[in-house]
């Protein structure tokens, strides 16, 4: 289960951020970095959020921990900022957040930085997995903190929720955006990957991590109306994936043996 904070203090906005995520003061003294349910990208983003950060930490990833934060009406009454009051104001309520880690540095090959090939492996069946478009050079997405990466930022994951009638369709995707992946140089174990993946993952896991979505991101479908029948769906939709884990290693080994 999640923790829940309340924010007590607005410290400053992330602008690289899109959807204008924000550094907030807790009332357990802690800094997080807040998913506002009121930016454009809406509950959905917040709901992969969790979930593919859950199923990355079962992965053995490093994922900052994700705590629910509430947020009260008041809480941008002094910020100067219209376009943040607005913000705060239509996120008033649970919004996500994770632990914010002072003094990391995002993860730049430029800069020559390089990854360990069972840890590059395993990010890259991961990100495959959820279908997670956000780890490119570009927008590497990944965090180095006390020496350890760290894996941030997957609300663009999960992207079938966004229609439903893909569905069948995204359980057996090769995901061939895995050919812009940031540790692609690095994954040199995906088939081992693959198998400590199994070992790790199941329909229990799916299960219990779709147990902390709140109901209230879980936006009814004309055929998926409860959010009990939601959250089976998006359970079985990972655990379809799972079973058809080979056509995107087999994609992500192709394109790393012809680009790599």
């Amino acid at each position: 289960m999640l923790r829940t904070v309340r924010a007590t203090r607005y410290v400053t906005p992330l602008r690289e951020g899109g959807s204008l995520p924000a550094i907030i003061e807790a009332d357990d003294l802690g800094l997080y970095v807040v998913k506002f349910r009121g930016a454009g990208q809406g509950q959905l983003a917040l709901l992969a959020e969790l979930v593919a950060g859950e199923i990355g930490r079962a992965l053995g990833l490093k994922v900052p921990e994700l705590v629910f934060v509430e947020v009260d009406p008041l809480l941008g009454r002094n910020e100067p900022d219209a376009e943040i009051r607005d913000l705060l104001k239509r996120s008033t309520g649970l919004n996500l957040a994770l632990d914010y880690l002072p003094g990391s540095t995002m993860f730049d090959p430029a800069a020559g930085d390089i990854a360990d090939p069972q840890l590059a492996s395993m990010a890259v069946w991961f990100d495959a997995f959820v279908t997670n478009v956000d780890r490119t050079p570009r927008n590497p997405n990944l965090l180095k903190w006390h020496r350890q990466l760290y894996f941030i930022d997957h609300g663009a994951a999960l992207y079938f929720h966004h229609n439903w009638a893909s569905i069948n369709q995204m359980t057996q995707s090769p995901f061939t955006a895995i050919l812009s992946h940031v540790l692609l140089t690095w994954a040199s174990e995906l088939n081992a990957a693959d198998v400590a993946a199994h070992r790790s993952l199941n329909i229990d896991v799916f299960t219990a991590i779709l147990e902390a979505v709140p109901d209230a991101w879980l936006q009814a479908e004309s055929d998926i109306p409860t959010p009990t029948a939601k959250r089976a769906a998006y359970a079985q939709y990972l655990n379809e994936r799972l079973a058809a884990s080979s056509i995107f290693v087999k994609e992500a080994m192709r394109v790393r043996a012809e680009f790599v």
